[in-house]
């Protein structure tokens, strides 16, 4: 049992789903592991054509993805994808045993 903002739930709570490694691939792919330790390649190219994703066309500034507290982020954090979305619709790929 635990209580979060006032609220008593049962069970222990939680670790939230973040990235732990990002690696931008050719073709505008993110090869992404998560806290979870799965693996999962991710298409940025449908993205690249709205408003907030158009700079990531430039090959230079996609390629310096990095993550901030596990989000995936590029130009000093103007731009970021939600960690959610990368894991909902990622590509599986092999899990990280340690």
């Amino acid at each position: 049992m635990y209580i979060h903002n006032g609220i008593v739930y049962a069970g222990t709570p939680e670790k939230p789903l973040r990235v732990t490694v990002v690696e931008p691939l050719e073709d505008f792919k993110l090869r992404l592991t998560f806290s979870t330790g799965e693996r999962k390649t991710f298409d940025m190219q449908p993205l690249l054509k709205t408003p907030l994703y158009a700079p990531l066309r430039d090959e230079k500034l996609f390629n310096r993805a990095y993550l901030d507290y596990g989000v995936v982020s590029w130009n000093d954090g103007a731009i970021d994808i939600a960690t959610s979305v990368l894991y909902a619709e990622g590509t599986a790929c092999e899990k990280v045993t340690a």
